[in-house]
């Protein structure tokens, strides 16, 4: 990538992604084929409302180019050993087109939603990881499963409980995140990283990326074959009217981001740690409808783009290029909208140019 960016040879074309929201699971299979249609390289299912691995399995059945990854799954509520049985069967489904990207989630959410251990999130998640790929190597290879770590010890696989042969490689495992740690963590283990949403040009180029080549330097690794990814708060419309409605409602979102701590990082990248501050008294307020106001224009075409839908494609090239190798649209033509097809096929087409 050129621009501060990881790689140095030329960069590839940028894809354009979609993130994957069902109402409900049924919905699934259609609607992959649908984006598939339209040209959507890769479709990423988050763990919200449904288990993305289900999501991207019903996916599976009926695409055959986009790539099909979690973004992202939670990793502590579940078994490494679970982990590694939903991704090696979602890889063989998809033939290869699997990306597994995970994610630590806060504290009260895995201690209390899932009632799970979170304590020490960076070194449990990198053991996650490497568990994972030792999982892996036992069933490529039929090599003896021995595996010991301070969170997760793996030693016992009988043949009975082998999955099936696998003909391609296994998946890809990126991760999701936002402060220094885990990102370094990101660059010194895993084949890409999810940027939070919430980020801007002077954010990568500050913080992430700096951090991803010192974790890899700390590794003796190289990042070329490295992947980032991310969505991006797109402002778009047909009519100027479109557009402000659009723009009010990207307003109110990121006031509830930059009103969390652990996305405070991001503002100091620009100098506004004073409004990240008062933004998080006012949420302990809740002060919710008068958030918004304190989040300025200047700050608005930091973190998203604006322009008709015609022209996003070209500004999501222009901003992320040499940063960003894979992009969904976080705020845009959402599916079952109004020429909804039409317009994820202009942008994909311009991306993809």
């Amino acid at each position: 990538m050129q621009g501060g960016g990881l790689k140095s040879n030329a960069m590839p074309r940028m894809k354009l992604d979609a993130l994957f929201r069902v109402t409900s699971p049924s919905e699934a299979p259609a609607l992959a084929a649908q984006y598939e249609d339209y040209g959507i390289a890769g479709l990423w299912a988050a763990e919200k409302d449904h288990d993305p691995y289900l999501l991207l399995a019903l996916a599976a059945t009926r695409t055959t180019s986009a790539s099909l990854g979690t973004a992202i799954a939670l990793a502590f509520n579940r078994s490494p050993m679970s982990i590694a049985y939903s991704a090696w069967d979602l890889q063989t489904m998809s033939n290869g087109r699997f990306v597994l990207g995970l994610g630590t989630q806060v504290r009260a959410h895995i201690e209390r939603r899932f009632s799970a251990q979170w304590d020490r999130p960076v070194e449990r998640m990198s053991e996650v990881i490497r568990s994972l790929r030792a999982i892996w190597h036992s069933w490529k290879t039929q090599a003896p499963l021995n595996f010991e770590g301070e969170f997760y010890r793996f030693n016992l696989m009988t043949p009975e409980f082998v999955p099936p042969p696998m003909s391609h490689p296994a998946p890809p495992i990126y991760v999701g995140g936002v402060n220094p740690r885990v990102t370094r963590m990101a660059g010194e283990l895993c084949d890409g990283f999810h940027v939070h949403p919430f980020h801007s040009k002077a954010f990568l180029q500050q913080a992430v990326i700096p951090n991803l080549k010192a974790g890899a330097a700390a590794a003796d690794r190289s990042l070329d074959d490295f992947v980032m990814c991310s969505s991006a708060f797109c402002i778009m419309g047909d009519s100027r009217e479109e557009i402000a409605t659009i723009r009010e409602s990207v307003r109110r979102q990121l006031s509830f981001y930059a009103s969390t701590k652990a996305y405070r990082a991001v503002l100091e990248a620009h100098g506004w740690e004073e409004i990240s501050d008062r933004l998080a008294v006012m949420a302990r307020e809740r002060q919710w409808a008068d958030m918004a106001s304190h989040i300025t224009d200047e700050m608005i075409d930091a973190f998203a783009v604006t322009g008709g839908v015609d022209e996003i494609g070209g500004l999501l090239k222009e901003k992320y290029a040499g940063l960003l190798d894979r992009v969904a649209i976080n705020h845009g033509p959402e599916a079952g909208s109004a020429h909804h097809d039409e317009r994820l096929r202009a942008i994909a087409k311009a991306i993809s140019s």
